[in-house]
């Protein structure tokens, strides 16, 4: 049997903020889809992500909690230059977004910055220095 990621999975509690935030980084989500409890978008490599509301999960899982504390996962956006990283940064965070760690010059040789999506999660914005 071969096993392949397919989908990357997302609780939110707010599905329009999760879903425009998204967008701002590119991903092709239908524009009448903010007020559904489940959403998919296929990436141009296949894999999906898929945004549920909290609502959703507890509706199989009753005893499902929000996370506190931290994150087990993170997502990582490539942009094409270190200048597009600050420009992606600073228009995530003139919509509304916080950021968590303001762009600099990693020592691994990337330009790094992270911005919290509306639910908290660090999402992070890298290209090569």
């Amino acid at each position: 049997m071969t096993v392949r990621l397919d989908a990357i999975s997302l609780v939110v509690s707010d599905m329009a903020a999760s879903l425009s935030f998204y967008r701002l980084l590119g991903l092709d989500v239908p524009a009448d889809a903010d007020t559904a409890p489940h959403v998919e978008a296929v990436l141009p490599s296949g894999v999906r992500v898929l945004w549920d509301t909290e609502e959703v999960i507890r509706s199989y899982d009753p005893s499902w909690t929000r996370p506190n504390g931290g994150e087990r996962i993170g997502l990582a956006f490539l942009c094409e230059s270190p200048a597009a990283v600050d420009a992606l940064h600073d228009e995530l965070v003139a919509a509304g977004h916080r950021t968590h760690l303001a762009p600099w010059d990693a020592v691994w040789g990337q330009r790094y910055a992270v911005v919290l999506d509306p639910d908290g999660m660090g999402v992070s914005l890298f290209a090569a220095a």
